[in-house]
């Protein structure tokens, strides 16, 4: 009896998901292709709440930014004729990976070599502009270049250029009723990808020069997006030699970077190393998307043939509103420049509805 039981509440969580993706599926009618509008009358803000926001629908604003003195003077020769002394922080990474998941080899006392994956942060330099373009110019092997500082950094650190930008968009702010709570630059290198995660933001995403590949997952199919638990660790001395990863560890309240010296075994990889007093120490922990959008393993994680995936490519001049909470992984042209604003979402009864599901499919 007990046994019957429970595979008629697995059944029943089964069928549940099985309504769930069907019913979204049809909310979500553009089943291939995200819409594309374009800002047409000033009844605009009611339909983009109405059609849009209102429903947690992605889509594509054709020209949203189009008039924007940015999108006719920022490139890559612009940035070296204006600010080519500016100190900016870069995003440094071997392999384009900027808090993504990395494999990290280790030896054991016995010299065997381990690999185990770690979710790594990039190693962040401050350069000047002209060195950072450079980079873009001549790009090296395992020494990927990428603006990405998320702290509205646009405005925080890039003060020259606000006047070419609007510092908010004023019909999102009308539609969102509220101000953006971060605006952020973007300008990297085409090996740079943004691995596969969602924010607690609604997103309007601009343009300027070049184009971004956005892979998106609707939240209603987290059941079929699996995570893993993986230690942290962070970039570091990355060069084109070479690079460490540096595991992040709990101490007490805090975490700390590990301080372990690099290693030039030939057995092991040379430039991963562990100390052996890692071993005493407890890593810092982060739960992660496991698996690649573009190759996903199919063979590790079935359930993921299950998700709907859409692809929109955003280019020169477009904006994209990427809803709250959707799952999305970028890639992108070489030098592409963008600007986006985040804005705070609103905790009601979807976000509930979104905690439950969060809880069931764990």
């Amino acid at each position: 009896m007990i046994i019957d039981k429970m595979y008629s509440s697995k059944d029943k969580f089964k069928n549940a998901l099985e309504v769930l993706k069907e019913e979204s599926h049809d909310l979500l009618h553009f089943h291939s292709l995200v819409p594309e509008v374009y800002i047409n009358d000033q009844t605009w803000v009611w339909n983009f709440y109405r059609n849009y926001i209102s429903k947690n629908m992605p889509v594509i604003i054709k020209n949203g930014c189009k008039d924007w003195p940015a999108t006719s003077k920022w490139n890559l020769q612009y940035f070296l004729k204006t600010i080519p002394d500016k100190d900016v922080t870069v995003a440094i990474t071997p392999n384009g990976y900027a808090d993504g998941i990395t494999k990290r080899n280790e030896r054991n006392n016995d010299g065997t070599c381990i690999t185990e994956e770690f979710f790594v942060m990039p190693e962040e330099r401050t350069m000047k502009m002209k060195e950072f373009l450079e980079n873009l110019q001549e790009p090296k092997n395992n020494f990927i270049c990428y603006i990405q500082r998320q702290n509205s950094n646009l405005t925080e650190d890039f003060e020259e250029l606000l006047s070419d930008i609007e510092t908010e968009i004023e019909w999102a702010s009308a539609a969102f009723n509220k101000q953006p709570d971060a605006v952020n630059f973007w300008m990297g290198d085409s090996r740079a990808v943004t691995s596969m995660h969602k924010d607690p933001y609604e997103n309007i995403y601009c343009v300027i020069d070049g184009y971004k590949d956005f892979t998106l997952i609707p939240p209603t199919d987290l059941p079929y997006v699996p995570y893993k638990k993986y230690p942290v660790g962070t970039f570091k001395n990355v060069n084109i030699n070479g690079y460490e990863i540096k595991p992040q560890y709990i101490q007490g309240d805090k975490c700390s970077v590990n301080t372990a010296e690099e290693t030039n075994s030939k057995q092991c990889s040379e430039y991963i190393h562990t100390d052996n007093e890692e071993k005493d120490k407890q890593h810092e922990i982060i739960d992660w998307i496991a698996i690649d959008p573009l190759s996903p393993d199919l063979n590790c994680y079935p359930q993921f043939k299950y998700a709907n995936v859409y692809h929109v490519r955003v280019e020169k001049g477009d904006c994209l509103y990427l809803p709250s909470l959707w799952f999305h992984h970028v890639q992108q042209s070489h030098g592409c420049i963008a600007v986006n604003y985040w804005y705070d979402m609103d905790y009601d009864i979807k976000y509930c509805y979104y905690k439950m599901l969060e809880c069931l499919s764990t």
